[in-house]
């Protein structure tokens, strides 16, 4: 009878067949084999509900793949792109519900997912309490403002019953307001710095894109007092008529025309 000796074997062949049962010996327990995609759903509710969003990802991805093509698929997808916005991967949630967006166009749940888009660049420090940290919207990366108020404004334009369509008028008109804000924002900085066409440019700018906002009435102030610093009297008797018509109690109807801004979050 013929023996088998250890050290007969290729050297290279022993460490690899120890590290193939090394890794055998450490792969995870899947501690879902064996459930139903209802108790897998189940567990990964409750880890959301627990703030444990991380650990509702998983189970959510495993469901994914356990009752592909069910309805119950669906929901995990979604929610899997909550947790993930929750846990702050802002890039994951939106790919996850982008994905889910293309693959489920029937979906009941597709007002929801356009709204949960629009959430995701929806800057959640916006708002009168942003003064807390004196940064807001308007000083901030516009795009994801942008793109979150698209996401809001495609909701309401094909779910307008939807209910979560008012809420997404009022995001919109939030961002309408920062936006504007922002535009201010940059022509007070170039007219703090003596750069009065640019200062002319950009308020100009928000007065066009975005009338009627709260925001128009600094930029107003701003016209005033840059074309009185160029000496365009016209223009500034131009810009102060117009700015006495739609704000007659304006602060900056007052000496220079332009005072001192406290954000845009001030209570209008």
């Amino acid at each position: 009878m013929r023996s088998f000796r250890l050290s007969m074997v290729p050297g290279g062949l022993v460490l690899a067949v120890g590290l193939f049962l090394s890794g055998c010996a450490n792969t995870p327990k899947d501690v879902t084999a064996g459930w139903t995609p209802e108790k897998i759903y189940s567990e990964a509710r409750d880890e959301a509900n627990a703030g444990a969003w991380d650990k509702a990802i998983g189970f959510y991805e495993k469901l994914e793949g356990r009752a592909a093509g069910t309805v119950l698929a669906q929901q995990a997808q979604i929610d899997k792109a909550y947790a993930q916005y929750k846990t702050g991967d802002k890039i994951q949630a939106i790919a996850t519900l982008d994905r889910f967006i293309r693959l489920h166009p029937a979906s009941p749940a597709l007002d929801y997912a356009i709204y949960l888009k629009g959430l995701v660049n929806f800057n959640d420090n916006l708002g009168m309490f942003s003064f807390l940290t004196k940064q807001d919207l308007s000083e901030r990366d516009q795009k994801a403002a942008k793109d979150s108020y698209e996401s809001f404004k495609e909701l309401t334009t094909r779910f307008p019953a939807s209910k979560y369509a008012p809420e997404a008028r009022q995001r919109m008109l939030h961002i309408v307001n920062a936006l504007a804000a922002y535009e201010v924002h940059v022509a007070r900085y170039y007219a703090s710095r003596g750069a009065h066409v640019a200062a002319v440019n950009r308020a100009q700018q928000a007065i066009a894109e975005y009338p009627g906002v709260p925001a128009v009435e600094e930029a107003l102030g701003i016209l005033v007092s840059s074309y009185d610093a160029m000496g365009m009297s016209a223009l500034r008797d131009d810009a102060k008529r117009v700015l006495e018509k739609n704000f007659p109690q304006s602060d900056y109807l007052k000496a220079e025309g332009v005072k001192k801004s406290s954000s845009w979050w001030r209570l209008w």
